[in-house]
């Protein structure tokens, strides 16, 4: 009878430490990175590839020659690295950068899902066709890249690490940011589902969700008045969190190198705001 219990126990052990096998500490990893050509993708793709993980870049036909030059700094950092044009709403195209991923590179071990688009407009004058391009793209882009990145992972067998992009308009929302905070809602709820999905397959899922970050959609925006009585109007380009200064992309580079390391194996189905303390959970 004891020598059973020994065994099952050993048994469950060992189903213990293949959940733990997260494959974060294994050389040769490698990260797909959307939305890499600039702001905060770029600064994520060269902070994973300074961390000794080879990177899978993807952004639009039209962010071509930025994307090269991203490209161009992680081989001198002396990874790999390689290149897909894509639609991140498009499911084929989603597809199509998870093959290319492993056709080139080998794996996928850590998927970045960064892109997405911002609106500042008041409700009331925001269409149905912007309300549905900031969803194809904020929601169900981060739905494709967490699925096709999950697939890959678990028929890898070796675990993984699968990131989205929120937002603190996810987490409060902000006058002027019904779409967009909407969306990035819609990407907490389905990190948190899938963190649980994918949990028996030592898979962490976690979301970033910035403040006031200075990058190109920061300039769009940055001096347009929240809608409202004028008197109460916050100007976006002035800091509004506890630390009186905005962010930059290199914290939040920082903070998904910590997310996709070992260290990071027990947080899963987070969405960690960085944004100088503007919401408090």
């Amino acid at each position: 009878m004891l020598a059973t219990t020994r065994f099952i126990l050993k048994q469950n052990f060992s189903k213990v430490i293949v959940r733990r096998g997260i494959a974060s500490r294994a050389p040769g990893r490698v990260a797909v990175v959307t939305g890499a050509a600039t702001g905060i993708g770029r600064a994520i793709a060269l902070q994973l590839a300074n961390d000794g993980l080879d990177v899978s870049l993807n952004d639009l036909p039209a962010a071509e020659h930025k994307l090269r030059e991203v490209s161009d700094l992680i081989s001198q950092l002396g990874r790999k690295t390689c290149i897909y044009h894509g639609d991140v709403s498009v499911e084929s195209d989603v597809q199509r950068l998870v093959d290319s991923t492993v056709q080139n590179l080998g794996s996928v071990d850590v998927m970045i899902a960064n892109a997405g688009v911002c609106q500042l407009k008041p409700f009331a004058q925001t269409t149905v066709e912007e309300w549905d391009k900031i969803f194809r793209v904020n929601a169900r882009g981060v739905f494709l890249c967490y699925k096709y990145g999950a697939d890959q992972m678990v028929k890898q067998g070796r675990g993984g690490r699968i990131i989205g992009a929120a937002s603190v308009a996810g987490k409060k929302g902000c006058a002027g940011f019904s779409a967009y905070g909407a969306s990035k809602f819609a990407v907490r709820g389905l990190t948190q589902a899938i963190a649980q999905e994918l949990a028996c397959h030592g898979i962490t899922v976690n979301a970033y969700a910035p403040g006031l970050i200075e990058t190109d959609m920061y300039d769009s925006i940055k001096h347009v008045v929240a809608p409202g009585d004028p008197a109460n109007a916050v100007d976006v380009s002035k800091p509004i969190n506890a630390m009186g200064f905005n962010g930059s992309t290199e914290d939040v580079a920082g903070l998904v190198s910590y997310l996709t390391s070992y260290e990071a194996r027990f947080i899963t189905g987070q969405s960690i705001a960085i944004d100088g303390g503007f919401v408090f959970d």
